[in-house]
């Protein structure tokens, strides 16, 4: 009888203490949420919305279930905070900070004003952080190295100015994509970003850097685009990022890089498919290895100190669209410059040829006209080619 009594207690305490855990562990939910619901009213607070897009933020519906809002299974925390291409400005408010379990963020093409918050940099969890085409301004919070989880961060189409962060390549590990493209960003590029090992896209075109490229850049094994494009960068551009054979994209056009293009740079980059290496200080000969870069899709040389004859073998190029010599010091000016034409009638996709203003001499090849039906620019002026135009 006793022990009938014990087990029916002791079971009516293990269902009490049941209750208990499970009223404890809603409490500790519904107060996690209000965290977050807190901190996402306040966000609003501070945006000028014209499409509504916020009008279900509201007390009426969880917010899990509010626009642009994903959350997690288990603790129904805010994960995902999407408001991309919404027509939404103002400014981002500090209290994003607060919400802690967030791992996507996403505001591109909108209008948000203002400075980056540095409460960002509490979101340890955060791996994808979106901002690009807005109007941000100010620095790039020193306080985001703290997010050393984040494996995207693109930035492109803002005022942000200052340097990219000295201590990138000590505090973002994981970083997979940057890309800062179309900013105000000054000063040079630290070696510290040579330790992301992960690092696939470094896109840091069109903004006011300067100063040599640190050697360490031919450490990123893993790249596979890499621009710079419309900086004042100068000097020697590391010879060891083109044995990075992982790249497809190499854009370096509107610099002050000088030297020459290395003899086997077709060899060891055999997934190029787009080089553009325009308006810069380059000299010597075009590499004949380029032609075993069968994938090359865009090449252009123009506005540099190229000179020698061109002698790669174009006809191993079948998805070349774009190339161009243009405003170098190519060719001798006799006979047999422009031999290479012949081996252009391969490429069926071809739809710009630059040759203008070189040395290019000897009569116009009659292989001319069997170039490609798509070519929509070809310009040859200022040479010194004579003979007939073929009809």
């Amino acid at each position: 009888m006793l022990n009938s009594v014990s087990i029916s207690y002791l079971a009516t305490l293990v269902w009490c203490f049941s209750l208990f855990l499970l009223h404890s562990h809603s409490c500790f939910a519904l107060h996690s949420n209000e965290t977050d619901r807190l901190a996402l009213l306040a966000i609003k607070s501070q945006l000028q919305d014209p499409l509504g897009v916020t009008k279900s933020w509201n007390n009426s519906i969880s917010l899990c279930q509010w626009t642009g809002m994903t959350c997690g299974h288990r603790h129904q925390r805010v994960t995902v905070l999407d408001l991309s291409n919404r027509s939404i400005e103002g400014i981002l408010s500090p209290y994003v900070g607060n919400l802690s379990f967030l791992r996507f963020i996403n505001f591109a093409n909108n209008g948000f004003s203002g400075e980056i918050p540095g409460e960002i940099g509490r979101l340890f969890r955060l791996e994808t952080l979106i901002l690009a085409n807005n109007s941000f301004s100010g620095k790039i919070p020193s306080n985001l190295s703290r997010c050393s989880n984040l494996i995207n961060f693109h930035a492109r189409g803002n005022n942000l100015v200052g340097q990219i962060p000295p201590d990138i390549g000590y505090s973002w590990l994981k970083l997979e994509f940057l890309s800062l493209r179309d900013n105000l960003l000054a000063g040079q590029l630290a070696p510290s970003i040579g330790n992301i090992s992960n690092l696939q896209v470094l896109s840091i075109g069109e903004n006011r850097l300067s100063g040599r490229l640190p050697d360490s850049l031919g450490q990123l094994r893993s790249l596979y685009y890499l621009s710079i494009s419309e900086n004042a960068f100068s000097g020697m551009f590391p010879s060891s990022i083109f044995n990075i054979s992982s790249l497809e994209s190499i854009s370096l056009l509107g610099n002050r890089l000088e030297g020459s293009l290395p003899v086997n740079i077709g060899f060891s980059l055999p997934n190029l498919e787009n080089l553009s290496v325009r308006q810069n200080n380059y000299t010597g000969s075009l590499p004949h290895s380029l032609s075993n870069a069968s994938n090359l899709r865009l090449l252009d040389f123009s506005l540099n100190h190229f000179s020698g004859q061109v002698k790669i073998d174009f006809n191993r190029l079948p998805n070349l669209f774009r190339l161009s010599f243009s405003k170098n010091n190519l060719g001798t000016g006799a006979i047999g410059d422009l031999d290479f034409i012949a081996h252009l009638t391969n490429c069926s996709k071809l739809e710009a040829l630059g040759l203008d203003t070189n040395i290019f001499g000897g009569v116009l090849p009659l292989s001319i006209a069997n170039l490609s039906s798509t070519i929509i620019l070809f310009s040859m002026g200022l040479n010194q080619i004579y003979g007939t135009i073929p009809p």
